[in-house]
């Protein structure tokens, strides 16, 4: 599926990878309608992409169903038709053991990680299935794939996408609807400020320097090849590479070598 002239509504729209796939795209010339929900970060996205009414912007929580409901018509007055929606919105938790992880916190993590995602598809799918062609791109995770110390339930909502995205592949055989799950590995964004998760020195003991991190900017172009291949998955990063192989071959050593050598993450 060419992106060029097609329109995509991309969540997380307003910063990191959501904001990079919003630019990547304007820049292959598609249309895109960006959901984030914070408008000022939106705003920024929309001077930096200077993209004039091939863009629309839209402030929408994504776990706001009713809120999510009225998009595809909103998205539809502003572009005309819907060929594509990217679920990049996405938020960690504390960097803490699941035992001192709070109720608010486990659910404001499976509500935006998973219910996001859930009230998207089932939003636009039934408009994405009256198209030609048309694309659904799911970010999941590393985390998803092999448990980070100080994540277990962003790990388990990015592995629900997982299963959820692929659930939706098998439904989706035989109609003109793609469907991508997306495993980045360690991105350099702002996911840790933004989800109200950072902590001083987080990224020496994670072992993450500017060097081992992949830009937003790589990653958003590995994402829109993907689309344009009709890929099933795609994995971004050396790291998230190797852990997707370990985890198929050896999935209890995959966890006690990543549990090993990430332990820090979670010191007082």
């Amino acid at each position: 599926m060419q992106v060029k002239g097609k329109v995509f509504v991309v969540t997380g729209g307003g910063n990191g990878i959501g904001r990079a796939v919003v630019l990547e795209l304007l820049r292959r010339g598609a249309r895109v309608a960006a959901v984030d929900l914070r408008g000022e970060g939106l705003a920024e996205t929309a001077a930096l992409a200077a993209a004039g009414d091939r863009l629309s912007t839209h402030a929408v929580d994504v776990t706001d169903r009713d809120a999510v409901e009225r998009l595809p018509e909103l998205v539809t007055r502003a572009h005309g038709t819907i060929d594509g929606l990217l679920n990049v919105a996405g938020v960690i938790q504390k960097f803490v053991p699941f035992s001192e992880l709070g109720y608010p916190e486990m659910e404001r993590v499976v509500a935006v990680n998973l219910w996001g995602v859930v009230n998207t598809c089932h939003a636009f799918l039934p408009v994405l299935l009256e198209r030609p062609r048309a694309s659904i791109v799911n970010v999941s995770s590393m985390g998803g794939l092999a448990p980070v110390p100080g994540q277990t339930m962003y790990g388990a909502s990015k592995a629900a996408v997982k299963l959820f995205s692929e659930g939706l592949y098998a439904e989706m055989q035989g109609t003109n609807v793609a469907v991508t799950t997306v495993f980045p590995g360690g991105v350099a964004t702002g996911i840790a400020e933004n989800s109200g998760a950072s902590r001083p020195g987080q990224a020496e003991r994670a072992g993450e320097t500017a060097s081992t991190l992949t830009t937003a900017a790589s990653a958003a172009s590995q994402i829109v090849d993907g689309i344009e291949k009709g890929a099933f998955r795609i994995v971004v990063g050396r790291d998230a590479t190797m852990v997707d192989r370990l985890s198929r071959l050896a999935p209890r050593k995959a966890v006690e070598m990543i549990a090993s050598r990430m332990k820090s993450l979670t010191a007082h």
